[in-house]
């Protein structure tokens, strides 16, 4: 399925939008490698991406404080800096408290 199996809320969520460069040296490797890598975090509830010109990425997270354990991940923090450096013309973080969530599946 390529939606997330949240939880009930309440749980946080974190949504990452980006504009890209040209640069894809690494990027997919790297992407893959977050992934995986958020996946061992405690409180990681799961993720959406999709991509065109704009890039929106939302996390789910049980709590604030595994938000920040993955904030502060080392190999996070040196695929920030290549974010920065190499692969993004520009990006925005943002952090809400998810109080309501309903579905439709058919």
């Amino acid at each position: 399925m390529l939606l997330a199996d949240t939880p009930e809320p309440p749980y946080y969520a974190v949504i990452f939008t980006s504009v890209r460069t040209d640069n894809n040296e690494d990027y997919l490797e790297t992407a893959k490698r977050m992934l995986a890598l958020a996946q061992t975090i405690h409180g990681y509830l799961g993720e959406e991406s999709a991509r065109n010109e704009l890039g929106i990425t939302v996390s789910y997270w049980a709590s604030l404080a595994a938000i920040k354990m993955w904030k502060q991940q080392t190999e996070h923090l040196a695929a920030q800096t290549k974010g920065r450096e190499k692969w993004y013309k520009y990006y925005k973080t943002r952090i809400a408290l998810v109080e309501k969530d309903y579905s439709f599946f058919t």
